[in-house]
């Protein structure tokens, strides 16, 4: 295994690219930045040892946030016809929000480049995220407060519009990349974004260098996530085989929710607190019309379902023990059972409330 400042050599470079070589096509994320140009060099040079490899498409997006960026595009496009592959460049057309303004880009990036994909009959779209990248992820997101879920960061592949997401040179530091780019005498550009502290990112990367003095370089960081990653698979495994065993609880004559799920509430609680919110995440967010529910509410949710179930022999007959709505999803506690359902949506009840005020 080759240092973190050696060139990738050939031999690395098809075992980073082996699970793709049957690919009937690949889109290439292509910023002109060290990573994604290096990317596209390794992807190149790995496609033309193969007898009969997968077309390549190097794809550009143009945010339209900088002056600049045209111009990189266009330089993409000259390496790519140097490396003779076909390049594209799409171009991110709208208002731009004035809050969350990288996460929207990353947004319309990701919808762009599976769109390319599609039209392309590319199988995979493959981005230049390194092991740098996945440091940096791991802790915005410990600062944000994320489960172990958000803790594996970046998967090494992952669905999306129907199009696979890949990141082969997840395990690869950045300096390895730029030495690669070196050694082949390729330029590349420099976004100045990447060190405006006015984003969380480049500020984090600041700290990196006085994180590594206490041990928490990138190589340990990264291998956090990966170990996190692991701890995040093995739950979703409980979490299935626990919908297994509630489905097995209801024996068949369970009510039949129309539109919703629903799982018998002696047997929910039973399940470690981990996996019970997993079940109640995935309920919510398969039947909620108002996005992915937020961690820390479904852990409020959770607190009170519990509180319920414990005090469901006291309530009301026939009354629910608990009824709210979250992420544009219904979630009620009545008869034993725990129901999750799609909420009516809210625009139709305001209109409902409206012409009832209006009415009296």
């Amino acid at each position: 295994m080759s240092d973190d400042n050696s060139p990738i050599s050939a031999r690395e470079a098809r075992r980073l690219f082996a699970d793709f070589k049957t690919a009937p096509a690949l889109v290439l994320a292509v910023s002109g930045g060290p990573d994604s140009v290096a990317l596209m060099w390794l992807a190149a040079r790995w496609q033309r040892s193969l007898a009969r490899g997968p077309r390549l498409l190097v794809v550009t997006v143009d945010h339209g946030l900088r002056p600049e960026a045209a111009r990189e595009a266009r330089e993409v496009k000259r390496q790519a016809a140097a490396l003779g592959l076909t390049h594209r460049t799409l171009r991110w057309r709208g208002a731009k929000p004035k809050t969350g303004l990288p996460a929207a880009a990353r947004e319309a990036r990701y919808r762009l480049l599976a769109q390319a994909a599609c039209a392309a009959g590319a199988s995979h779209v493959l981005t230049a995220h390194t092991r740098d990248d996945q440091a940096e992820t791991l802790l915005m997101r410990l600062l944000r407060g994320s489960g172990i879920a958000g803790l594996s960061a970046m998967a090494r592949l992952a669905e999306r519009d129907g199009i696979v997401l890949a990141r082969p040179l997840l395990d690869v530091p950045k300096s390895q990349l730029v030495a690669t780019l070196k050694r082949a005498k390729l330029g590349f550009a420099d976004d100045p974004t990447n060190r405006d502290t006015a984003f969380t990112r480049p500020r984090l990367r600041a700290l990196l260098p006085q994180l590594a003095t206490e041990g928490g370089d990138i190589r340990n960081l990264a291998r956090l996530a990966a170990r996190l990653a692991r701890a995040n698979a093995a739950v979703e495994v409980l979490a299935d085989g626990a919908e297994r065993f509630l489905r097995l609880r209801d024996r068949g004559d369970a009510p039949h929710d129309l539109g919703g799920r629903s799982f018998e509430a002696a047997g929910f609680a039973a399940l470690p607190e981990e996996v019970r919110l997993r079940l109640l995440l995935r309920a919510i967010n398969a039947l909620g019309h108002e996005g992915p529910a937020e961690l820390g509410k479904v852990e409020s949710l959770l607190a009170a379902l519990d509180q319920a179930i414990a005090g469901a022999r006291t309530a009301t007959k026939g009354r629910p023990a608990l009824k709210q709505t979250l992420a544009g999803a219904l979630i009620s506690l009545a008869g034993g059972r725990i129901h999750v359902a799609p909420a009516p949506a809210r625009r139709r009840k305001e209109r409902i409330r409206k012409a009832d005020a209006g009415g009296s």
